[in-house]
């Protein structure tokens, strides 16, 4: 969460104490500096105790705001508030970024002679002003607290992570890598709706990769390190040493293109056409990536790509992106989450190492020595997001969000996979047919499913849906925000914004 950069308009209005909106300005600051917050605030030395009112404060405040670039505003009626100079503050910003709103609780049970706060009338008007101007923003599950209440430190954290996944998903770059392979309609997308939600597509021909892979020398003292850190990774005894270096010149290869044009996440063609041309599984290469905070999808799935990029930047570590692949034959909540071996290691329970993609060599696409790569392992038990973005045939988006959870089950498979007890899972399943998602999903560790129903619903607009949910449409809370589990601070630095 570090170096994440809020605004904060601490909204006043001079007919009530300034004493008492100091006073809650400066908790509200402390709260969000106490999260790892950088917080851009008025100095109380250039408005009236720090705090927005006026025009003329209003638009000290957005330059102030738009000079920091700061990837989200908060919005506190620290007493009523003045809605108009919060209006202009964030017109003037025209950042288009998340805003979190909420109001200050009386410092006591009103008498006569109590010092008023009134935030709870005033909120009403700032949301209604920002929605004259057009402005979405999120509303604090308590609206009305005091900065110090854990209510409000858990609306932080979630605003934080709404703000990641909005700014990270509108100004993303997505590698498309090679085509879809043919026989997957489920991963078309529309290119041109995309753009307008934000994120750029940058293709990149599959031939090119292989020739440019081909073409890295054995003696590159990079490719030397790449070699060693794979088999740091994963156990390789399993596979020949030509696989391991042909995997590492593959990443080599796409990592400095990456790097050249800014990609943030990305999709393969996955198969066949890398085993019979290459001779190597790209899932090692996409594993590892994914571990490092690139999610890297399967079949060139874009709209899968942009699933798993935004449940990461949601819960701050890894993505996988897996096929609902089987129902258990003895439990009707559990279904088998798996793909033939790209999930990142840091789900892992298992020891990790790389196998031979078995369905390939089985099918006779490519031959056995063409086909190892493959990351296999059981994923450990723990809470699980699962969240699969598409678009319908007009191009409006949709999204389905689902909380479960891995546990451990003597079912076998090969790949790398988990069993994933989700609540009503037939009543999904039913709702993912008629809804018609596709068969990926991304998947991360920890329960963000509150994260992404706010950032997708209601600033880009997605159709969000849920098991339980009896009224499709935008943002609907269903239950308290529960926080992560995994701390994981070296993957946490590379999704600084």
């Amino acid at each position: 969460m570090q170096n994440v950069k809020i605004g904060f308009i601490p909204a006043n209005r001079g007919f009530f104490s300034k004493e008492l909106a100091a006073k809650m300005r400066d908790e509200t600051v402390k709260a969000m500096e106490a999260l790892g917050i950088t917080v851009v605030v008025p100095d109380a030395a250039a408005t009236k105790v720090g705090c927005v009112e006026t025009r003329q404060e209003a638009e000290y405040a957005a330059e102030l705001f738009r000079r920091e670039n700061v990837q989200g505003l908060v919005v506190g009626a620290v007493n009523f508030g003045e809605e108009q100079g919060v209006a202009w503050c964030v017109k003037k910003t025209a950042l288009n970024v998340p805003i979190l709103i909420y109001g200050c609780q009386e410092e006591e049970r009103l008498t006569m002679t109590t010092k008023r706060r009134d935030s709870f009338c005033g909120l009403l008007s700032i949301g209604e002003v920002l929605r004259q101007i057009g402005a979405q923003y999120t509303v604090a599950q308590r609206p009305i607290c005091f900065p110090a209440d854990e209510s409000f430190t858990q609306d932080l954290d979630l605003f934080v992570r709404v703000c990641r996944v909005v700014n990270g998903v509108r100004n993303a770059r997505y590698g498309q890598i090679g085509a879809r392979p043919d026989a997957f309609w489920t991963c078309r997308f529309n290119e041109k709706q995309l753009q307008l939600m934000g994120p750029t597509v940058v293709t990149l021909d599959l031939s090119e990769v292989i020739g440019g892979a081909n073409r890295i020398p054995d003696d590159d003292a990079d490719l030397q390190r790449v070699i060693e850190s794979i088999d740091g990774y994963a156990d390789t005894s399993s596979v020949k040493r030509r696989s391991v270096s042909r995997s590492a010149k593959l990443e080599l290869f796409l990592r400095r293109w990456a790097s050249e044009n800014a990609i943030d996440a990305f999709g393969i063609q996955c198969w066949t056409s890398i085993q019979a041309n290459y001779g190597v599984c790209s899932c090692a290469t996409m594993s590892r990536f994914g571990d490092e905070g690139m999610p890297s999808a399967c079949e060139a799935d874009i709209m899968g790509t942009m699933s798993m990029h935004a449940s990461m930047l949601a819960s701050g570590s890894p993505a996988g992106l897996a096929d609902w692949n089987n129902l258990h034959n003895d439990d009707d909540e559990l279904a088998n989450v798996w793909h033939c071996g790209v999930f990142p290691a840091a789900f892992a329970q298992s020891p990790v190492k790389l196998g031979v993609q078995e369905i390939i060599v089985s099918s006779g696409a490519a031959k056995h020595e063409d086909s190892e790569g493959t990351v296999e392992f059981v994923s450990r038990p723990g809470p699980l997001t699962l969240c699969r973005m598409t678009q319908d045939s007009h191009g409006e988006l949709k999204a389905v969000i689902v909380e479960g959870a891995f546990e451990d089950n003597p079912a076998v498979t090969f790949g790398s996979y988990g069993w994933c007890r989700i609540p009503d899972l037939q009543r999904l399943y039913r709702d993912v047919l008629l809804r018609h998602f596709p068969h990926h999903v991304a998947i991360t560790q920890g329960h963000v499913g509150n994260v992404l129903w706010e950032a997708l619903g209601n600033y880009f607009g997605t159709s969000m849906y849920h098991t339980t949910q009896e009224t499709p449409g935008l943002y609907t809370p269903r239950h308290p925000f529960g926080a992560l589990k995994q701390s994981d601070a070296p993957f946490r630095e590379k999704l600084q914004l």
